[in-house]
């Protein structure tokens, strides 16, 4: 009887011990929308368990080692609003799901109008401006990712005083046209030093018809940060670029009316809210 009880003791010591790795997933926001990120992390991992795979909806996402195994996932701004599985699989074969709702945004919009160094307001230039944005959007995708994380800090604003002055996802109006802004800008007078988010790679370094002098940096596994209107380049493509480093200066080449940097991040080629993905990182 003594023996019996010993042994369940040592079952029940073993079983809550088991329990004290049970791996969960984690994904923040805790309510995403339509445009946000997703930072979906591995927890309460063993000493000797790894991560084969984390996926969402199927979709299988590169993992870099961020405090614990994690993998981010752009939704799209024009998802399906409903619900996701995000599925991860470890090294001893468990496989652990979590269900992610994704809610709609708030569609707002808003009149812009277009410079006179691009056509001025007119049915023309604003035919034009969606034309030649289709083109550069296009020229901007596929670009090539490195097949791990080149970063191990946390991101950082490129400006030192973030003040947000568009805000991601809302429409303008432009003459007749509708055009969603899927990024963020930001304060900064003509000449401010904009700085790399964190280390990465120089994919593009040149200037745009209507995104003006542009830069955008690879931080390996299809996360990369574009940084736009810009007065001033001062890297060059293939470029390793460190947290914080001046990649240029703002200005308002491009389509833009006044001295403003325009931030757009991207998570395999799909556009989400800046702000909500730097939110990770405070």
């Amino acid at each position: 009887m003594k023996r019996a009880i010993l042994l369940s003791i040592a079952l029940l010591a073993f079983s809550l011990a088991e329990g004290a790795f049970a791996a969960t997933i984690s994904v923040m926001p805790e309510k995403p929308i339509q445009g946000d990120p997703l930072m979906i992390r591995v927890e309460g991992l063993s000493a000797t368990t790894t991560v084969k795979s984390i996926s969402f909806d199927g979709k299988a996402l590169g993992i870099v080692s961020y405090t614990a195994p994690t993998a981010f996932y752009g939704i799209d701004i024009n998802k399906k609003v409903g619900t996701y599985v995000v599925r991860a699989t470890l090294s001893d074969g468990t496989a652990i799901e979590e269900e992610v709702k994704v809610g709609a945004r708030r569609k707002a919009v808003a009149p812009l109008g277009i410079p006179e160094k691009l056509g001025g307001n007119t049915a023309t230039s604003a035919a034009k401006l969606v034309d030649t944005l289709a083109i550069e959007n296009a020229s901007l995708l596929g670009l090539r990712t490195g097949g791990h994380a080149f970063w191990t800090k946390p991101f950082r604003y490129p400006v030192s005083d973030p003040i947000v002055t568009d805000e991601y996802g809302y429409s303008r109006k432009t003459v007749g046209q509708t055009i969603t802004h899927k990024g963020t800008d930001f304060r900064a007078k003509e000449g401010t030093p904009i700085l790399a988010m964190n280390r990465g790679v120089v994919r593009v370094a040149r200037e745009g018809r209507n995104y003006g002098k542009t830069v955008v940096i690879d931080h390996g596994l299809g996360l990369q940060t574009f940084y736009m209107h810009l007065s001033k380049i001062k890297v060059n493509v293939g470029e390793l670029v460190l947290p914080g480093q001046a990649i240029g200066l703002s200005g308002m080449t491009g389509y833009a009316e006044s001295p403003h940097l325009h931030l757009t991040v991207r998570i395999n080629d799909i556009s989400v809210d800046p702000v909500t993905f730097l939110g990770f990182f405070r």
